[in-house]
């Protein structure tokens, strides 16, 4: 299989932040939509876009408290949206597609890690936010994604889809539900969804791109895991302060938000699309079957997570499960 997984050489190191990414780079004029976008790695992302001159909208689930978390910080405003409520999803669209702006950056960051939960429709929690909220959120917006003449979707997906594939017949895990399999396969779909859609709107200007932030710890997806799964992974230190080896891939907020920006708006990208990136590049593909260790965590884009039939398939399973649950 071809594919388009080749280092561009970028110059950016891994220690780098958001802001020396976006160093030149002028936004201005730019409509940006962050889900999530008021915590942990999206708010360096929404901060860091709005510094470069773009009007960036927030999409939360609390608006009360998204606004008191950006405050501040010119050119980024909240609207609620709830990724587990088709509903919701829908009202954001249509009030963003009711004031005409085109959207040129759509950043998909918003997201969840445990279990076992399921939302209103019985989909599993983390498929159902990571995934599934994302892929009718962008698809409702296409309409102001094509108005911008040349846009972008990121997708903020992690180096853990690595250790996951779709399980196609049972994506929602209603039997055998393993928690960690369970978020491998989110973030899988995020990088075959990038793919997905660079392949089908490309022509209209739209590029895909899926990202791995690094691993930030303190953000409340990986405090998810506890304090002493974070010790074992080398993530926090004995009096539970963050370990930042951005070398190693454990980053701060701003380090973490520096891949998502780059795919968001850097030139070198102009003419590329549908790639997963890391540290400020696009990944090597990489299938070795290396093991999580506190000194080395895998991350390089797999086999399964770019596959184009798959992305394809997955594209279809994503339609009939909204369709489903009445979108």
């Amino acid at each position: 299989m071809t594919h388009g997984q080749h280092p561009l050489g970028s110059g950016f190191p891994p220690s780098v932040t958001a802001n020396d990414v976006l160093a030149g780079v002028d936004l201005s004029g730019q409509n940006v939509i962050v889900t999530g976008g008021h915590a942990g790695i999206g708010l360096e992302v929404s901060r860091a876009l709005a510094k470069a001159g773009a009007a960036v909208l927030v999409g939360a689930r609390n608006p009360a408290s998204a606004m008191a978390a950006i405050e501040g910080i010119p050119g980024v405003m909240v609207d609620h949206l709830d990724l587990i409520d088709p509903t919701s999803v829908d009202s954001f669209a249509t009030r963003w597609l009711a004031t005409g702006k085109p959207l040129h950056i759509l950043v998909n960051n918003a997201g969840a890690s445990g279990g076992p939960e399921r939302d209103a429709r019985g989909y599993e929690m983390q498929f159902a936010t990571n995934h599934l909220g994302h892929f009718q959120l962008t698809r409702a917006l296409l309409p102001a994604l094509r108005a911008a003449a040349g846009a972008r979707v990121v997708n903020v997906s992690s180096g853990a889809h690595r250790f996951g594939r779709i399980r196609w017949d049972d994506p929602n895990f209603t039997s055998d539900f393993n928690s960690l399999a369970a978020y491998a396969q989110s973030k899988t779909a995020n990088v075959l969804f990038a793919i997905g859609l660079d392949e089908r709107w490309k022509a209209d200007g739209i590029r895909g791109y899926a990202v791995h932030p690094g691993v930030v710890a303190g953000t409340k997806l990986n405090s998810a895991a506890g304090p002493d799964a974070l010790r074992r992974m080398g993530l926090i230190d004995d009096v539970g302060q963050p370990v930042i080896d951005p070398a190693i891939g454990k980053k701060t907020p701003a380090q973490g938000a520096s891949t998502i920006v780059f795919a968001a708006a850097s030139p070198m990208l102009d003419r590329i699309g549908g790639v997963y990136l890391v540290d400020n590049d696009i990944a090597p593909l990489n299938d070795d079957d290396a093991p999580v260790t506190d000194r080395k965590i895998p991350t390089d884009a797999a086999s399964h997570s770019i596959d184009r039939a798959d992305a394809r398939r997955l594209w279809m399973i994503s339609e009939q499960l909204l369709a489903t649950s009445g979108d």
